[in-house]
């Protein structure tokens, strides 16, 4: 079993809140148990449909405003009996990422009052359609992420659902996904002596047998043993000799196709020796977000049963300074044979994800994907709203990018030439491991790690959203769990595709 804490702390984060159903409005009565409601509008509004409206109609005049404005802004309010009320009104015609949003701020001045109870009244000719969206943002906005305060407050632990009956919408999906995203969250958020290399490997191995997944480890004396030299290098400065590759296998119904996930598990990254400043190492203990948005999307796919063969390969390691660690100017042997001369210690994601990526391309499986907080530069570019990919040909960078617009979790595609390999050009080995100026330092990272996936179909994500101050999208919180739903649609997307 994992430590009791890493656990403990997890697990609460993966028990959504239940939903039930609630008889249909009649005339203007409103059954609702759940005195904290969101009421989604998704067709001009009547007084019959909407609870509350006589009240709507009011705050609206009060401000000079249309009811079209719920489509831009949520209204909130308490009713005469005591309810909290959020309106808002989604249109399908807006981009998931809009109305995910818009859901989100209707959502929080509801659960900042901590509700054990949430009610979700839908009306409108659309809302059977919509029911799924609104259950996913409403779930991954209920979930209890750890949290070390003394008086933490009470998870949702009931969602009331309107309007709709459950049986007439498909909401599987939303909950997977949901699930999906609340653990990468929830592992995300651990402090570093809490969710340390060992500590997460044993979480893993907890997990994979609550999901039905297959593990297995490479731990540092069997990676060192290997000539795994560019994972060993960053990890042989801990103190602890607990990094590890780890693999999670799982197998769909009548897959037919292979896809491997690589995610980036640097549980705290001090920069190395090229020491980073307090200001830019604190928060450094969600570097290991790549490898938990691959759990994410592996769970998600779980619970679907897409007709998928997956290997997962985790990088769990952290990147210490000690008299052990890697230092400029070294020269290290990866897995594969390339030799890299070390140019900047706080270069460690693509150091540790190059084995992984070798590890990763032997089964030459039809497509690998691979997930990272990888580079400042991708930051700088994107800021934190957009996260950056890279793919080896254009039906991959397509379908990276309509499954983004469909999730509500936006990517931008990069370019990747080759002419941009004369930079990492090195006159003792067979490449720089980056530059030490930082220029396009996240078109570099990607030239970099091609030289590992043995010319297999290959996407990156540069996971520069994975925390936006405030929350992104559906998720309400600064960590936002980004890649979990794209990484879902994408390869439900892809297998239907390429079947």
């Amino acid at each position: 079993m994992p430590t009791r804490t890493a656990l403990e702390r997890v697990l609460p984060a993966l028990s959504l809140p239940v939903l039930k159903p609630v008889t249909t409005l009649r005339g203007n009565a409103w059954p609702m148990p759940a005195r904290h409601v969101l009421v989604v509008l998704t067709a001009p509004p009547t007084a019959r449909e909407v609870p509350g409206f006589s009240r709507l109609q009011d705050i609206l005049g009060r401000r000079g405003e249309p009811m079209e404005s719920l489509q831009k802004t949520p209204v909130t309010a308490s009713l005469e009996d005591g309810r909290l009320v959020s309106w808002v009104w989604i249109d399908a015609r807006q981009a998931p990422f809009q109305y995910q949003t818009l859901l989100c701020n209707g959502l929080k001045p509801l659960l900042e009052e901590h509700p054990l109870a949430l009610g979700l009244c839908l009306t409108g000719t659309a809302a059977a359609t919509q029911a799924g969206q609104v259950a996913y943002v409403a779930w991954i906005n209920s979930v209890s992420l750890p949290s070390l305060k003394r008086a933490a407050k009470p998870p949702v632990r009931t969602m009331w659902l309107q309007g709709v009956a459950l049986e007439a919408v498909r909401l599987a999906a939303a909950r997977a996904v949901a699930e999906g995203n609340a653990l990468t969250r929830a592992l995300t958020v651990l402090p570093a002596n809490t969710l340390t290399p060992d500590a997460y490997r044993r979480l893993i191995r907890h997990l994979a047998r609550r999901q039905g997944w297959r593990v297995s480890e490479y731990p540092l004396a069997r990676l060192k043993a290997m000539g795994a030299g560019a994972f060993v290098a960053v990890a042989q400065g801990s103190a602890e000799a607990d990094a590890a590759i780890v693999q999670v296998r799982f197998r769909g119904p009548r897959a037919r196709k292979r896809v491997a996930l690589v995610g980036k598990g640097i549980c705290f990254d001090t920069g190395g020796h090229n020491l980073k400043p307090a200001r830019y190492m604190y928060g450094m203990h969600e570097d290991m977000n790549g490898s938990a948005v691959v759990l994410g999307i592996l769970t998600a796919i779980s619970r679907l049963r897409l007709p998928l063969e997956v290997e997962c390969w985790l990088a769990l390691a952290q990147n210490h300074i000690s008299p052990r660690a890697y230092k400029q100017n070294d020269v290290v042997q990866a897995l594969n044979g390339t030799t890299i001369e070390i140019v900047h210690t706080d270069a460690e994601g693509r150091m540790v994800l190059a084995d992984a990526l070798t590890l990763a391309a032997r089964s030459r499986p039809d497509l690998i994907l691979d997930f990272a907080t990888l580079t400042g530069s991708m930051h700088t570019a994107l800021g934190s709203r957009y996260s950056g990919v890279f793919a080896t040909d254009a039906s991959l960078a397509q379908l990276a990018v309509a499954a983004g617009e469909a999730a509500g979790e936006r990517v931008v595609v990069f370019p990747s030439a080759p002419d941009y390999d004369a930079a990492l050009d090195s006159k003792i080995a067979d490449i720089k491991q980056c530059t030490a100026e930082g220029a396009a330092d996240h078109i570099l990272a990607t030239r970099f790690l091609s030289r590992f996936t043995e010319g297999c179909p290959w996407l990156h994500m540069d996971l520069s959203a994975s925390r936006n101050e405030g929350g992104l999208g559906a998720a309400g919180s600064d960590v936002t769990g980004f890649g979990v739903s794209w990484g879902t649609h994408f390869l439900d997307s892809w297998s239907r595709n390429s079947l």
